[in-house]
């Protein structure tokens, strides 16, 4: 159901933003079937808008923009319910959720918005969570969501929840994303994977200089992506030649980032790709 949001003088309003991966090694089958994994992940300002006020009936959600799925799949209704659980207080509510962050790209913008909920609620009803309980909740949304929680460059390892803040800042570049619409399941994107450990560890190379991050930072899913998707590997190509000092796909979705000099003009793609331009704070 689409709808405007609304404005009340009792709503809450939040802007969960995506992230990007800086280098993405898949080093390890676990026995539990999931994989071990090392990455960067870096936040960036783009942003979906996350609105609530109190609700005279059940709690509901309204979304718009992209597509966001069932309501029982939406990870802002999993939040309330996993808070609701183990605090009944909490009130009903009527929410809206406005996608512009791409799903299934390789962005957590899904991710992103059940983090940011977990957080309002708790500020909101004044549960004076942890910052340790807080992270168990968002692990049980997803392994990428605690990282929403801190919003700072982070090496992570495990599944992507052991989390290790870095030094690292590209405050004065901008960036561009692309997003051609392919979506690409994780279950895809792990078929062609063979785990390995890398020849240097990322979280060495990633303090390298940006300029030699091209032959230093790679992206596993690449390898077998690419030959499924050549459109993917022309856009990387093509992000290069408009100027990029860093190209790569985010993630295992099909979203590419480049990253530029702040001052830098950036010729538009000609096609009708989602992209946007984005300056790093």
């Amino acid at each position: 159901m689409n709808r405007p949001l609304p404005h009340h003088k009792k709503c809450m309003i939040v802007f969960p933003n995506c992230k990007i991966n800086l280098g993405l090694h898949i080093v390890e089958k676990r026995a539990d079937g999931y994989h071990n994994l090392e990455t960067v992940f870096y936040p960036i300002p783009w942003c979906d808008a996350l609105e609530w006020i109190p609700a005279k009936e059940a709690t509901t959600i309204h979304t718009s923009g992209y597509p966001s799925g069932p309501d029982s799949d939406n990870l802002v209704i999993k939040a309330y319910k996993l808070l609701k659980r183990d605090y009944p207080f909490l009130k009903e509510l009527e929410m809206w959720l406005h996608k512009a962050i791409p799903p299934g790209a390789g962005l957590g913008g899904g991710s992103s918005d059940g983090a940011h909920a977990l957080q309002m609620l708790a500020g909101s009803f004044h549960l004076k969570l942890s910052d340790a309980q807080l992270n168990e909740y968002a692990l049980q949304l997803g392994s990428d969501c605690p990282f929403f929680l801190r919003n700072r460059p982070c090496i992570a390892t495990g599944r992507g929840e052991i989390l290790e803040e870095i030094p690292l800042s590209l405050s004065g570049y901008k960036m561009v994303l692309v997003h051609p619409e392919i979506h690409i399941s994780t279950r895809e994107a792990f078929l062609g994977i063979q785990p390995a450990y890398p020849s240097r560890q990322l979280e060495e190379a990633i303090m390298a200089p940006i300029s030699d991050w091209k032959d230093l930072i790679f992206n596993d899913f690449e390898k077998s992506i690419f030959p499924k998707y050549p459109l993917l590997s022309h856009l990387k190509d093509t992000l290069y030649e408009k100027g990029a000092i860093y190209a790569s796909m985010s993630g295992s979705g099909s979203t590419l980032f480049g990253i530029f000099p702040a001052a830098k003009a950036f010729t538009p793609f000609d096609s009708d790709f989602t992209w946007k331009e984005v300056i790093i704070p």
